[in-house]
């Protein structure tokens, strides 16, 4: 009776004893047949004897768990997705990144984010916006991509008021002090350091492979401050350039796991008539130049052989990134572009699992399973507002590039073959998989809503999307990829590069039938 008792409401109890007596019947039933006595002919489709109807739990309106909208009077925008729990994921999202940096020197979205969650007008230092946060068992992050700057908190659903305002102060009032500034040069520095020793090249050959193919424009700006740049950059330009990149058109306040009035009446109360501390000036012209792709090469001669010492050191390998243009994340061949991204998978050479883990994939099946020597290749699809890059990384041992060279320009080639059905339908499984896994996290919700409503002013939901997947067709895959190799090659090289076969050559290669290299012929070796 205790455990009723603490149940609270007369309803609650009535329901507590219908439980109670439901669970009596089934014990009852179960004695009876466990006893010896003979299971009654009854189909599992129908209702079983003795057992009241079940009353299953119902959706009270689909519309409350989709993405709302609102537009503030100063033109920010404001997104929520709501989501059962006791933790929200809230942040601004700013049309910004290293490709509006035309006018500046590279590198300012850079600092911007290391001096992100610094001292503001309200908070003394990044410790005391921790103790705050720390109140409501809140973490905050910011990054920075080429197009987009994200500042987010995951907190307790009550710190809502809290979390924007100080989301506010952080955004529009950063004191930007010369002690931060110059703690900021360090830690820039110290990243760059690492950027060039760290085993894994990824993200320098992700900086090589833009540089490559939008030579000088937009998306191929440097993303990292270059070395010659860190001193140039100070408060002044900081301020110049936030001027002009950081007002309310430009931004997206979203949130989940939130009531969408509630943080309409927080974005009106904390972000509508605030000056910000850069003042009212004249702004710079906002740079709306669009993506140029040009392609072409950057090689980067560098040893190795040391990356990665000690009892089983990494083998000395040259790293290659060979891409063609694709398609923006507006177009209808988006779609079609992430199946074949997805159809070619690819990983390390040592990379363990099942078809589940991708090794069912073209990269896996055609290279890593066929040439031993070689240690990875994997297929990436960056995609940005205005257009895209399709792009395959591999690396083997130096005297063997060559080889990987053509084994990747005849993957390419063979991306215009019909894709078979197994094979296709595999792939778009496994990409309907990756996004509803993705979307069960919070913060990558947020991501979603935040970068969606900033890019387009609406929001695909997940369905959606699915139903986009499963009109994929074989045809699709054909034309998108036909069309992708009349683009001219992007080829970033890392590593020892003597066997480095010529652009013009990989050009070649990729303008053939069987993408095969150009014969060379050696009269010595």
């Amino acid at each position: 009776m205790q455990a009723v008792s603490r149940l609270g409401t007369n309803k609650t109890v009535k329901d507590f004893v219908q439980i109670v007596n439901i669970k009596t019947r089934l014990y009852t039933v179960c004695r009876r047949y466990s006893s010896g006595s003979a299971y009654p002919n009854v189909s599992l489709s129908c209702p079983l004897p003795g057992i009241p109807k079940p009353i299953f739990a119902s959706v009270d309106g689909h519309e409350k768990y989709e993405t709302r909208i609102t537009t503030l009077e100063n033109g920010l925008r404001v997104a929520s997705q709501n989501k059962f729990g006791q933790f929200c994921t809230i942040g601004i999202l700013v049309n910004s990144g290293s490709r509006h940096e035309a006018k500046y020197p590279s590198g300012v979205s850079h600092f911007l984010e290391k001096l992100a969650f610094s001292s503001t007008a309200q908070y003394g230092s990044k410790d005391e916006i921790l103790l705050t946060l720390e109140k409501h068992g809140g973490i905050c992050d910011c990054q920075t991509s080429r197009d987009t700057t994200m500042y987010a908190v995951s907190a307790e659903v009550k710190g809502l008021d809290t979390v924007v305002s100080l989301l506010s102060d952080v955004v529009l009032q950063p004191r930007l002090t010369d002690d931060e500034i110059e703690m900021t040069r360090m830690a820039v520095r110290f990243e760059l350091e690492d950027l060039n020793m760290r085993p894994d090249p990824e993200p320098l050959l992700t900086e090589m492979i833009h540089a490559a193919a939008y030579r000088g424009n937009t998306v191929g700006l440097p993303r990292f401050t270059p070395v010659e740049n860190v001193e140039k950059i100070n408060k002044a330009m900081l301020h110049r350039y936030l001027q002009s990149y950081y007002i309310p058109e430009r931004m997206v306040l979203a949130g989940v796991g939130v009531d969408h009035e509630q943080l309409v009446h927080c974005a009106s109360k904390y972000l509508l008539g605030v000056k910000p501390v850069w003042g009212a000036g004249t702004p710079d012209k906002v740079d709306r130049s669009l993506a140029q792709y040009t392609g072409g090469i950057i090689k980067c001669e560098k040893d190795m052989s040391d990356v990665s010492l000690g009892p089983t050191p990494i083998p000395e390998l040259t790293h290659i990134m060979i891409g063609l243009e694709s398609c923006s994340f507006l177009e209808e061949d988006f779609i079609p572009f992430a199946v074949l991204n997805m159809m070619m998978g690819g990983g390390g050479s040592f990379s363990a699992g099942g078809p589940g883990k991708g090794m069912f994939t073209r990269l896996y099946l055609n290279v890593l399973n066929r040439h031993h020597w070689m240690y990875n290749a994997t297929s990436y699809h960056h995609s940005y507002e205005d257009t895209g890059l399709l792009c395959i990384h591999a690396s083997a041992d130096p005297r063997q590039v060559r080889e990987m060279v053509e084994i990747l320009t005849r993957e390419f080639i063979q991306m215009a073959a019909t894709a078979g059905e197994m094979e296709l339908e595999r792939a778009k499984t496994q990409l309907k998989s990756m996004l509803m896994m993705n979307l069960e996290s919070r913060p990558i919700i947020f991501e979603d809503v935040g970068r969606q409503v900033l890019a387009t002013g609406k929001r695909k939901l997940p369905q959606e999307l699915c139903d986009l997947i499963n009109r994929v067709t074989a045809a699709d895959i054909k034309r998108v990829t036909t069309k992708m190799l009349r683009s001219k090659p992007a080829v970033a090289a890392l590593g020892d590069l003597s066997e480095l076969p010529t652009y013009e050559h990989i050009q070649a290669a990729l303008s053939s039938k069987d993408g095969r290299l150009p014969r060379i012929y050696r009269l010595f070796r």
